[in-house]
Protein backbone atom coordinates (compact mmCIF):
# COMPACT_ATOMS: atom_id res chain seq x y z
CA UNK A 1 0.00 0.00 0.00
CA UNK A 2 1.27 3.60 -0.44
CA UNK A 3 -0.72 6.78 0.56
CA UNK A 4 -0.11 9.66 -1.89
CA UNK A 5 -0.33 13.25 -1.47
CA UNK A 6 -3.30 15.49 -0.74
CA UNK A 7 -5.41 17.26 1.98
CA UNK A 8 -8.59 17.65 4.23
CA UNK A 9 -11.96 18.60 2.60
CA UNK A 10 -15.15 20.26 4.09
CA UNK A 11 -17.48 17.48 4.57
CA UNK A 12 -19.20 17.17 7.62
CA UNK A 13 -20.69 19.98 9.04
CA UNK A 14 -20.95 23.62 9.41
CA UNK A 15 -21.01 25.73 12.87
CA UNK A 16 -20.42 29.03 13.80
CA UNK A 17 -18.16 28.46 16.21
CA UNK A 18 -19.23 31.34 18.19
CA UNK A 19 -19.79 29.57 21.42
CA UNK A 20 -21.51 24.29 21.71
CA UNK A 21 -25.80 19.32 29.00
CA UNK A 22 -28.85 19.56 27.80
CA UNK A 23 -31.43 16.87 27.25
CA UNK A 24 -32.52 14.76 24.42
CA UNK A 25 -36.13 13.78 24.62
CA UNK A 26 -38.93 14.37 22.74
CA UNK A 27 -36.26 13.38 19.17
CA UNK A 28 -38.65 13.33 16.12
CA UNK A 29 -38.61 9.67 14.82
CA UNK A 30 -40.10 10.69 11.07
CA UNK A 31 -37.51 12.76 9.80
CA UNK A 32 -39.65 14.13 6.93
CA UNK A 33 -41.30 16.20 9.85
CA UNK A 34 -37.73 17.98 9.91
CA UNK A 35 -38.00 18.79 6.56
CA UNK A 36 -40.13 22.08 5.74
CA UNK A 37 -40.23 22.48 2.13
CA UNK A 38 -43.12 25.23 2.10
CA UNK A 39 -40.30 27.51 3.92
CA UNK A 40 -38.17 27.59 0.78
CA UNK A 41 -40.83 28.05 -1.64
CA UNK A 42 -37.97 28.39 -4.56
CA UNK A 43 -35.89 24.95 -3.67
CA UNK A 44 -37.48 22.96 -6.82
CA UNK A 45 -36.61 25.43 -9.20
CA UNK A 46 -32.93 24.40 -8.64
CA UNK A 47 -31.54 21.55 -10.66
CA UNK A 48 -29.22 19.15 -8.73
CA UNK A 49 -26.78 17.30 -10.12
CA UNK A 50 -27.60 13.87 -10.54
CA UNK A 51 -25.38 10.60 -9.26
CA UNK A 52 -24.62 10.26 -13.40
CA UNK A 53 -23.87 13.87 -13.37
CA UNK A 54 -21.02 13.30 -10.52
CA UNK A 55 -19.63 10.40 -11.08
CA UNK A 56 -19.43 10.90 -15.96
CA UNK A 57 -16.02 11.25 -17.00
CA UNK A 58 -15.34 13.47 -20.08
CA UNK A 59 -13.92 12.38 -23.59
CA UNK A 60 -10.71 13.71 -22.56
CA UNK A 61 -10.61 12.29 -18.83
CA UNK A 62 -10.85 8.67 -20.26
CA UNK A 63 -8.33 9.40 -22.81
CA UNK A 64 -5.79 10.38 -20.16
CA UNK A 65 -6.97 6.85 -18.68
CA UNK A 66 -6.10 5.24 -21.74
CA UNK A 67 -2.79 6.32 -22.50
CA UNK A 68 -1.62 5.72 -18.59
CA UNK A 69 -3.01 2.02 -19.05
CA UNK A 70 -1.74 1.27 -21.82
CA UNK A 71 1.63 2.44 -21.35
CA UNK A 72 1.44 0.50 -18.36
CA UNK A 73 1.61 -2.65 -19.45
CA UNK A 74 -1.23 -5.30 -18.89
CA UNK A 75 -0.19 -6.27 -14.82
CA UNK A 76 -3.69 -4.59 -13.12
CA UNK A 77 -1.51 -3.33 -10.29
CA UNK A 78 0.96 -1.53 -12.51
CA UNK A 79 -1.82 0.04 -14.04
CA UNK A 80 -3.42 1.34 -10.92
CA UNK A 81 0.06 2.29 -9.57
CA UNK A 82 0.86 4.41 -12.90
CA UNK A 83 -2.67 6.05 -12.68
CA UNK A 84 -2.07 7.48 -9.29
CA UNK A 85 1.07 8.49 -10.08
CA UNK A 86 -0.46 10.05 -13.09
CA UNK A 87 -3.18 11.90 -11.16
CA UNK A 88 -0.18 13.33 -8.54
CA UNK A 89 2.58 13.98 -11.19
CA UNK A 90 3.17 17.34 -12.35
CA UNK A 91 4.29 16.17 -15.79
CA UNK A 92 0.93 14.63 -16.54
CA UNK A 93 -2.16 15.89 -14.56
CA UNK A 94 -0.54 18.56 -12.48
CA UNK A 95 -3.58 18.13 -9.59
CA UNK A 96 -3.30 21.00 -7.14
CA UNK A 97 -5.13 21.05 -3.38
CA UNK A 98 -8.59 23.43 -2.95
CA UNK A 99 -10.89 23.23 0.15
CA UNK A 100 -13.64 24.70 -1.57
CA UNK A 101 -12.89 22.28 -4.69
CA UNK A 102 -16.62 20.93 -4.87
CA UNK A 103 -16.93 19.78 -8.20
CA UNK A 104 -17.86 16.62 -10.16
CA UNK A 105 -15.55 14.13 -11.59
CA UNK A 106 -15.45 15.88 -15.01
CA UNK A 107 -15.24 19.36 -13.47
CA UNK A 108 -11.90 18.36 -11.07
CA UNK A 109 -10.63 16.88 -14.13
CA UNK A 110 -10.87 19.80 -16.09
CA UNK A 111 -9.95 22.50 -13.63
CA UNK A 112 -7.05 20.03 -12.37
CA UNK A 113 -8.11 21.53 -8.34
CA UNK A 114 -9.92 19.47 -5.82
CA UNK A 115 -10.54 18.97 -2.05
CA UNK A 116 -10.60 15.24 -1.00
CA UNK A 117 -14.00 14.69 -1.64
CA UNK A 118 -13.67 15.51 -5.18
CA UNK A 119 -10.82 13.48 -5.33
CA UNK A 120 -11.75 10.23 -4.75
CA UNK A 121 -15.22 10.94 -7.12
CA UNK A 122 -12.83 11.54 -10.02
CA UNK A 123 -10.83 9.10 -9.09
CA UNK A 124 -13.31 6.29 -8.23
CA UNK A 125 -14.51 6.98 -12.00
CA UNK A 126 -11.46 6.81 -13.36
CA UNK A 127 -10.79 3.35 -11.70
CA UNK A 128 -14.07 2.08 -12.53
CA UNK A 129 -13.73 3.07 -16.29
CA UNK A 130 -9.91 1.26 -16.22
CA UNK A 131 -11.54 -2.06 -14.61
CA UNK A 132 -10.73 -1.70 -11.17
CA UNK A 133 -12.76 -2.11 -8.08
CA UNK A 134 -12.89 0.73 -6.07
CA UNK A 135 -13.71 1.23 -2.06
CA UNK A 136 -14.89 4.61 -0.35
CA UNK A 137 -13.67 5.11 3.03
CA UNK A 138 -14.17 7.67 5.27
CA UNK A 139 -11.55 8.56 8.23
CA UNK A 140 -12.39 8.97 11.89
CA UNK A 141 -10.49 12.47 12.37
CA UNK A 142 -10.62 14.51 15.50
CA UNK A 143 -12.19 17.73 15.52
CA UNK A 144 -10.68 19.97 12.96
CA UNK A 145 -11.87 23.28 12.05
CA UNK A 146 -10.92 25.96 8.69
CA UNK A 147 -11.90 29.54 9.21
CA UNK A 148 -13.93 30.47 5.54
CA UNK A 149 -16.27 34.02 5.52
CA UNK A 150 -16.84 34.19 9.12
CA UNK A 151 -17.58 30.47 9.71
CA UNK A 152 -15.68 27.68 11.31
CA UNK A 153 -16.12 24.89 8.77
CA UNK A 154 -15.98 21.20 10.24
CA UNK A 155 -13.87 19.12 8.16
CA UNK A 156 -14.03 15.48 7.56
CA UNK A 157 -11.96 13.49 5.79
CA UNK A 158 -12.43 10.58 2.93
CA UNK A 159 -10.26 8.70 0.76
CA UNK A 160 -9.97 5.70 -1.61
CA UNK A 161 -8.55 1.99 -1.98
CA UNK A 162 -8.41 0.56 -5.09
CA UNK A 163 -7.73 -2.96 -6.21
CA UNK A 164 -7.17 -5.27 -9.17
CA UNK A 165 -10.58 -6.54 -10.22
CA UNK A 166 -10.85 -10.47 -9.71
CA UNK A 167 -12.15 -12.72 -12.73
CA UNK A 168 -12.39 -16.27 -13.22
CA UNK A 169 -9.02 -16.56 -15.07
CA UNK A 170 -7.24 -13.89 -12.79
CA UNK A 171 -7.04 -13.73 -8.67
CA UNK A 172 -5.38 -10.88 -7.16
CA UNK A 173 -4.58 -10.98 -3.90
CA UNK A 174 -3.91 -6.97 -2.99
CA UNK A 175 -5.90 -7.19 0.88
CA UNK A 176 -4.63 -3.84 1.69
CA UNK A 177 -5.14 -1.86 -1.61
CA UNK A 178 -3.47 1.66 -3.11
CA UNK A 179 -4.67 4.41 -0.99
CA UNK A 180 -5.16 7.12 -2.92
CA UNK A 181 -5.48 10.57 -0.44
CA UNK A 182 -5.09 13.78 -0.62
CA UNK A 183 -2.96 13.87 2.90
CA UNK A 184 0.50 12.31 3.39
CA UNK A 185 0.22 12.38 7.00
CA UNK A 186 1.60 9.68 8.75
CA UNK A 187 -0.64 10.08 11.77
CA UNK A 188 -3.96 10.25 9.50
CA UNK A 189 -2.94 6.23 9.37
CA UNK A 190 -3.78 5.60 13.06
CA UNK A 191 -7.46 6.92 12.77
CA UNK A 192 -10.00 3.94 12.16
CA UNK A 193 -11.64 4.47 9.03
CA UNK A 194 -14.98 2.90 7.79
CA UNK A 195 -16.14 2.34 4.28
CA UNK A 196 -18.96 4.14 2.54
CA UNK A 197 -21.41 3.41 -0.29
CA UNK A 198 -21.63 5.32 -3.05
CA UNK A 199 -25.02 6.97 -2.22
CA UNK A 200 -23.05 8.18 1.07
CA UNK A 201 -20.53 9.92 -1.05
CA UNK A 202 -23.29 11.60 -3.14
CA UNK A 203 -25.02 13.00 0.18
CA UNK A 204 -21.57 14.03 1.21
CA UNK A 205 -21.55 15.77 -1.94
CA UNK A 206 -24.77 17.44 -1.43
CA UNK A 207 -23.87 18.76 1.70
CA UNK A 208 -20.76 20.18 0.51
CA UNK A 209 -22.35 21.86 -2.21
CA UNK A 210 -24.97 23.20 0.58
CA UNK A 211 -22.59 24.70 2.30
CA UNK A 212 -21.13 26.49 -0.27
CA UNK A 213 -24.72 27.69 -1.13
CA UNK A 214 -25.47 28.81 2.90
CA UNK A 215 -22.15 30.61 2.76
CA UNK A 216 -23.29 32.52 -0.49
CA UNK A 217 -26.67 33.23 1.38
CA UNK A 218 -28.34 31.18 -1.51
CA UNK A 219 -30.63 29.61 1.32
CA UNK A 220 -33.12 27.62 -0.86
CA UNK A 221 -30.70 26.58 -3.12
CA UNK A 222 -29.26 25.45 0.60
CA UNK A 223 -32.23 23.86 1.64
CA UNK A 224 -32.66 21.74 -1.73
CA UNK A 225 -29.23 20.40 -1.63
CA UNK A 226 -29.32 19.25 2.27
CA UNK A 227 -32.71 18.08 1.36
CA UNK A 228 -31.57 15.41 -1.02
CA UNK A 229 -28.59 14.69 1.37
CA UNK A 230 -30.45 13.77 4.10
CA UNK A 231 -32.93 11.90 1.77
CA UNK A 232 -30.24 9.98 0.17
CA UNK A 233 -28.72 9.02 3.96
CA UNK A 234 -31.11 9.80 6.49
CA UNK A 235 -27.94 8.48 9.51
CA UNK A 236 -25.74 11.61 8.10
CA UNK A 237 -25.76 13.75 11.25
CA UNK A 238 -23.32 16.28 9.64
CA UNK A 239 -25.96 17.20 7.07
CA UNK A 240 -28.44 17.29 9.71
CA UNK A 241 -26.55 20.05 11.61
CA UNK A 242 -26.23 22.02 8.47
CA UNK A 243 -29.88 21.59 7.85
CA UNK A 244 -30.49 22.78 11.81
CA UNK A 245 -28.21 25.72 10.88
CA UNK A 246 -29.87 26.99 7.55
CA UNK A 247 -33.18 26.93 9.94
CA UNK A 248 -31.75 29.02 12.61
CA UNK A 249 -30.25 31.71 9.73
CA UNK A 250 -33.90 31.60 8.58
CA UNK A 251 -35.34 32.37 11.95
CA UNK A 252 -37.19 29.28 11.61
CA UNK A 253 -36.15 28.25 15.34
CA UNK A 254 -38.27 25.46 16.73
CA UNK A 255 -36.92 23.47 13.19
CA UNK A 256 -33.57 24.64 13.92
CA UNK A 257 -33.70 22.68 17.35
CA UNK A 258 -36.12 19.61 16.66
CA UNK A 259 -32.94 19.09 13.56
CA UNK A 260 -30.38 19.74 16.08
CA UNK A 261 -31.40 17.41 18.82
CA UNK A 262 -31.83 14.39 15.96
CA UNK A 263 -28.13 15.01 15.06
CA UNK A 264 -27.49 14.63 18.50
CA UNK A 265 -29.71 11.83 18.80
CA UNK A 266 -27.67 9.87 16.10
CA UNK A 267 -24.33 11.04 17.09
CA UNK A 268 -23.74 12.16 20.88
CA UNK A 269 -20.77 12.66 20.51
CA UNK A 270 -21.02 15.27 17.53
CA UNK A 271 -20.09 18.35 19.60
CA UNK A 272 -20.53 20.73 16.65
CA UNK A 273 -24.50 19.73 17.09
CA UNK A 274 -24.29 20.57 20.75
CA UNK A 275 -22.50 23.96 20.23
CA UNK A 276 -24.93 24.85 17.53
CA UNK A 277 -27.66 24.02 20.62
CA UNK A 278 -25.89 26.35 22.11
CA UNK A 279 -26.21 28.95 20.49
CA UNK A 280 -29.73 28.52 18.98
CA UNK A 281 -30.38 28.53 22.93
CA UNK A 282 -28.37 31.92 23.62
CA UNK A 283 -30.67 33.60 20.67
CA UNK A 284 -33.49 32.72 22.08
CA UNK A 285 -33.02 33.83 25.43
CA UNK A 286 -32.59 30.21 27.24
CA UNK A 287 -28.40 31.52 28.48
CA UNK A 288 -28.96 28.75 31.60
CA UNK A 289 -29.00 25.69 28.83
CA UNK A 290 -27.04 27.07 26.42
CA UNK A 291 -24.28 28.01 29.52
CA UNK A 292 -24.54 23.82 30.36
CA UNK A 293 -24.05 23.06 26.95
CA UNK A 294 -20.80 25.30 26.64
CA UNK A 295 -18.94 23.97 29.51
CA UNK A 296 -19.42 20.26 29.03
CA UNK A 297 -17.94 21.18 25.12
CA UNK A 298 -15.12 23.42 26.81
CA UNK A 299 -14.25 20.52 29.06
CA UNK A 300 -14.04 17.91 26.27
CA UNK A 301 -11.98 20.11 24.07
CA UNK A 302 -9.32 21.57 25.92
CA UNK A 303 -7.07 18.52 25.04
CA UNK A 304 -7.99 19.48 20.60
CA UNK A 305 -5.18 21.59 19.25
CA UNK A 306 -7.56 22.87 16.66
CA UNK A 307 -9.95 24.10 19.20
CA UNK A 308 -7.54 26.45 20.64
CA UNK A 309 -6.56 27.31 16.80
CA UNK A 310 -9.87 28.07 15.68
CA UNK A 311 -10.28 30.37 18.82
CA UNK A 312 -6.36 31.98 17.56
CA UNK A 313 -8.50 32.17 14.36
CA UNK A 314 -11.49 34.50 15.62
CA UNK A 315 -9.56 36.65 18.01
CA UNK A 316 -7.46 37.61 15.16
CA UNK A 317 -10.32 38.67 13.17
CA UNK A 318 -11.31 40.96 15.99
CA UNK A 319 -7.92 42.28 16.46
CA UNK A 320 -7.19 41.27 19.22
CA UNK A 321 -3.61 39.76 19.15
CA UNK A 322 -2.41 39.08 22.10
CA UNK A 323 -5.20 36.92 23.04
CA UNK A 324 -4.83 35.03 19.37
CA UNK A 325 -1.25 34.68 19.94
CA UNK A 326 -2.04 33.03 23.57
CA UNK A 327 -4.43 30.58 21.77
CA UNK A 328 -2.11 29.73 19.14
CA UNK A 329 1.05 28.82 21.80
CA UNK A 330 -1.60 26.52 23.17
CA UNK A 331 -2.32 24.69 19.79
CA UNK A 332 1.42 24.41 19.38
CA UNK A 333 2.06 23.12 22.93
CA UNK A 334 -0.64 19.87 22.59
CA UNK A 335 0.61 19.60 18.52
CA UNK A 336 3.84 21.93 16.96
CA UNK A 337 3.76 19.93 13.75
CA UNK A 338 1.17 22.00 12.31
CA UNK A 339 2.24 24.79 9.66
CA UNK A 340 -1.22 26.40 10.57
CA UNK A 341 -0.29 27.39 13.68
CA UNK A 342 3.12 28.70 13.13
CA UNK A 343 1.30 30.65 10.93
CA UNK A 344 -0.97 32.16 13.26
CA UNK A 345 1.72 33.31 15.46
CA UNK A 346 3.15 34.96 12.52
CA UNK A 347 0.94 36.78 11.33
CA UNK A 348 -0.47 37.98 14.70
CA UNK A 349 3.63 39.13 15.72
CA UNK A 350 3.03 41.30 12.72
CA UNK A 351 0.16 42.63 13.41
CA UNK A 352 1.70 43.37 16.87
CA UNK A 353 4.64 45.29 14.94
CA UNK A 354 7.12 42.15 15.89
CA UNK A 355 8.91 41.51 12.63
CA UNK A 356 11.62 39.15 13.82
CA UNK A 357 9.37 36.86 15.69
CA UNK A 358 6.80 37.28 13.04
CA UNK A 359 10.03 35.64 10.55
CA UNK A 360 10.82 33.35 12.57
CA UNK A 361 7.50 31.35 12.65
CA UNK A 362 6.90 32.16 9.12
CA UNK A 363 10.33 30.20 8.82
CA UNK A 364 8.91 27.58 10.82
CA UNK A 365 5.30 27.62 9.10
CA UNK A 366 7.24 26.54 6.13
CA UNK A 367 9.50 24.10 7.21
CA UNK A 368 6.25 22.18 8.61
CA UNK A 369 4.19 23.03 5.44
CA UNK A 370 3.81 19.79 3.20
CA UNK A 371 2.53 20.48 -0.16
CA UNK A 372 3.82 23.18 -2.36
CA UNK A 373 1.10 25.61 -2.87
CA UNK A 374 1.17 26.07 0.96
CA UNK A 375 4.94 26.51 0.92
CA UNK A 376 4.67 28.60 -1.79
CA UNK A 377 2.26 31.06 -0.14
CA UNK A 378 4.35 31.21 2.78
CA UNK A 379 7.61 32.11 0.76
CA UNK A 380 5.35 34.86 -0.73
CA UNK A 381 4.32 36.39 2.69
CA UNK A 382 8.08 35.89 3.37
CA UNK A 383 9.18 37.98 0.64
CA UNK A 384 6.47 40.47 0.96
CA UNK A 385 7.64 40.59 5.09
CA UNK A 386 11.87 41.18 3.82
CA UNK A 387 10.47 43.94 1.46
CA UNK A 388 9.18 45.76 4.63
CA UNK A 389 11.87 44.86 7.06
Amino acid sequence: MRSYPLNTCLLVGLALILTGCAATSDITKDTRLLLNDEGFPSYQSYQLDTEQDVFQLSQDAKLFVDKIVYRAGAEPKDQIRELVWAIFDKSHFNLTYSGTANTTATETFESQTANCLSLTIMTWAMARYAGFDARFQEIQIPEYWTRREGFSLLNGHVNLRLFPRNDLTNLYLYADGFEVDFDPSETRKHFPSRQVSKRQIMAMYYNNKGADAMINGEYDYAYALFRQAVILDDMFDGAWVNLGLLYRLSQQYQLAEDTYRHAIFLDKENLTAWENLSYLYLVTERKTESDDILAMIHKRRQDNPFYHFILGEEAYEKDQWEKAIAHYRRALRLDNSKHQFYFGLAKSYYQLGDVSRSQRYLEEAIKHASKPEEIKRYQEKQALLSQRN
